[in-house]
């Protein structure tokens, strides 16, 4: 070990006990207001599904502290531990060239990390989901899904990742660069065929049924110049009972798509404030500040990796003897967290601007007291606490605690 191994691990530690603590704010929390609704709510939400929203808090808490103990341990064996070295020698002892080296390294942590996460998603799916009600998914659908995700991942993650090798190793010093104006564009490329080509292999897309409902979201769209390939419904309560509304896409190949849960629970009125919502980010730019902010960040991240690749101390701090680009690579991926965690709250800070943003340009275009109808019943539908602790939601939510949101969106009717 050398002086980069104290500082990785004086970090680690850091950031586990940091984020322990704001947990266990948040289960205290949420537990000493469980015996009372919030005043701003208490004509909204029963005390019944008060507490479930706050059992349903604390129990995926929980999961969430066990989560981070194993992540941890993980990461240490990983680094310190000797695991990437031993991968690392097990693969060059194929003795195969060094393209074909460093994807199939790569793709081994990926697969191991991917395994070890499998048993946290089978209890967070068929135990906390189904004791709360949630869960829809079947083993045959929890199963097929992860097929999917395997082969789309090795058919379209495989041949970016061995270009991404062939760009570290043939481009010279400024090779970050290169890296990151591949990773830039590919990113564009998926948001823009995600919602036509990979999204439909998970889930059924339905146009909305003509009718007041899609006559009075058109009519809004058409107010204000949001053109997109069309409206949908999608079969989210083949999955889970939770309820959502979102655009994806880019350019001309942006859908608006409604859960089916969703369509259920609300009325028109309400429906259609959700939609001057998700209309607030894009007439907002939200959107587009959001890609510019995580281009930058990641073009600074593909900075410093260009810096630490040839630095020996970088490999021998986290438990690794030979050095290599691939290795470089997956080291600064498994690590970067680490010493970035303390960004978290400033990008959950950006987030929260961003959704009173688009509350306020939702209350322009539609009844913001819809809104508030709309958004109550889905804090209901989701068991969404009503509670959270200020620091831990500070540092963790990317939309405002609800009464919060509330009572910005209730100055707006008065």
């Amino acid at each position: 070990m050398n002086t980069f191994s104290y500082i990785f691990i004086f970090a680690l530690l850091t950031g586990f006990f940091l984020q322990w603590v704001l947990t266990q704010r948040q289960i205290g929390n949420v537990r000493r207001h469980r015996q009372q609704v919030p005043e701003a709510f208490s004509d909204k939400i029963s005390i019944d599904e008060h507490q479930k929203a706050a059992d349903y808090t604390v129990a995926k808490a929980s999961v969430n502290q066990a989560e981070l103990v194993l992540t941890t341990l993980v990461l240490l064996v990983w680094t310190l531990g000797g695991g990437l070295q031993w991968l690392d020698a097990f693969w060059r002892a194929l003795s195969i060239s060094d393209i074909p080296t460093g994807v199939g390294f790569i793709f081994s942590v990926v697969i191991i990390g991917a395994m070890i996460d499998i048993p946290f998603s089978v209890y967070r799916t068929f135990k906390l989901e189904q004791k709360f009600g949630f869960n829809k998914t079947t083993l045959k659908t929890f199963i097929s899904d992860i097929i999917k995700n395997t082969i789309i991942m090795s058919l379209i993650g495989l041949p970016l990742l061995a270009l991404i090798l062939w760009i570290m190793q043939a481009s010279g010093s400024l090779w970050w660069l290169y890296v990151w104006l591949t990773w830039f564009g590919f990113s564009l490329l998926m948001m823009w065929a995600y919602p036509a080509f990979i999204a439909p292999l998970f889930n059924e897309f339905r146009p909305l049924e003509e009718g007041e409902l899609k006559t009075r979201i058109e009519s809004l769209l058409a107010r204000n110049g949001f053109t997109s390939q069309g409206i949908f419904v999608m079969d989210g309560s083949s999955r889970s009972t939770h309820g959502n509304a979102y655009f994806t896409g880019l350019g001309a190949n942006k859908r608006i798509v409604f859960f089916d849960t969703l369509i259920k629970e609300l009325s028109a009125d309400e429906i259609e404030a959700v939609l001057a919502h998700e209309l607030g980010h894009f007439k907002c730019h939200h959107i587009r500040k959001r890609i510019i902010m995580l281009g930058a960040v990641f073009l600074a991240g593909f900075a410093v990796l260009g810096w630490l690749i040839d630095l020996p101390w970088f490999y021998l701090g986290l438990g690794v003897e030979s050095a290599s680009s691939y290795m470089a690579l997956i080291l600064f991926v498994l690590v970067a967290p680490v010493f970035t965690l303390f960004l978290q709250p400033l990008f959950s800070q950006m987030s929260r601007k961003h959704e009173f943003e688009a509350d306020d340009f939702a209350a322009a275009q539609a009844d913001a007291s819809h809104l508030i109808q709309a958004l109550v019943k889905l804090y209901k539908e989701n068991a969404n606490t009503l509670t959270p602790d200020p620091l831990y939601s500070a540092f963790h939510d990317s939309h405002p605690p609800a009464p919060i949101r509330i009572a910005h969106l209730s100055s707006a009717t008065s």
